[in-house]
């Protein structure tokens, strides 16, 4: 999704809902416009790496895909550091009730994603160990 775009709809649904609505009125500030991340042609190593790795433990395809969570690595890959976001747990925000206080991991997919990035970065350095 293009932020600007998607920004732009949402103010203009909220600014029409309160206009029709007598004595509403609404104020609305940014507090953060951030682009998705995209893929960099660097990354398609570790993006493989991850998948082989991952189906192979998971017992289940990884795909690549987008995530509607917020993370840092999408700022490396703007600057053109190329970089995947993997992660152990739930598949989604609802399932992991991230960023609550009650946000939760089990802890045999935290150790499942362990080996999954250890088989990885095993098979990127394979070159670099020999």
């Amino acid at each position: 999704e293009n932020p600007t775009e998607v920004e732009a709809t949402l103010r203009k649904i909220i600014n029409d809902t309160a206009a029709s609505l007598p004595g509403i009125s609404v104020d609305i500030k940014r507090l953060l416009l951030a682009n998705s991340m995209r893929p960099l042609p660097g990354n398609t190593p570790l993006v493989e790496a991850i998948q082989k790795h991952g189906e192979t433990v998971f017992g289940e395809a990884i795909p690549a895909l987008g995530t509607p969570l917020y993370t840092d690595v999408r700022l490396f890959s703007e600057v053109g550091i190329p970089g995947v976001i993997y992660g152990a747990g739930p598949r989604t925000v609802l399932e992991s009730h991230a960023k609550r206080a009650d946000e939760r991991l089990n802890l045999e997919d935290l150790r499942k994603a362990t080996k999954v990035v250890a088989r990885s970065l095993q098979d990127l350095l394979q070159d670099r160990l020999q």
